[in-house]
């Protein structure tokens, strides 16, 4: 049995299945994760996010880019709430993963800071999100 298939039980996904393929079912949230959200469930969702953050975190490690993917979508919830407090120190961990595992020009990176750049509008520090937008453009313009 895989390292993820072992923490399934553990995490209460013990009919998911042995295989890190498994997860990813719950890579960026399960889809009902995604309706509850649209729908403004977030008391529903977020006990879903936080399930799939911790299935990344034990199977993968904290800085796999798997987990970045999982503390954003929880950011992403936290910034729909209004609850900004909560989501700003998951846009910048799941960015310093990102950078990290994937490097400073990566496509991912560049999400990373639009979305959390409309966080620190919401915020009105515009001048912090200004440079966040000005990296991410420049990334964009990058050749993949």
């Amino acid at each position: 049995m895989s390292v993820a298939g072992s923490q399934h039980s553990e995490l209460g996904f013990s009919g998911l299945g042995p295989d890190t393929a498994s997860c990813n079912q719950f890579h960026s949230g399960p889809r009902i994760t995604q309706i509850y959200q649209a729908q403004g469930k977030y008391g529903a969702a977020e006990p879903l996010y936080k399930r799939s953050l911790a299935i990344w975190e034990k199977a993968l490690g904290s800085d796999h880019p798997d987990v970045a993917t999982s503390l954003h979508n929880l950011a992403v919830l936290y910034g729909a709430q209004g609850n900004y407090g909560a989501a700003e120190p998951l846009y910048k961990r799941s960015l310093a993963i990102f950078e990290k595992a994937l490097g400073p020009d990566h496509p991912d990176v560049a999400t990373s800071l639009e979305e959390y750049a409309a966080l620190l509008r919401q915020t009105g520090r515009e001048d912090e999100a200004i440079k966040l937008e000005l990296r991410a453009i420049a990334i964009r313009k990058k050749p993949l």
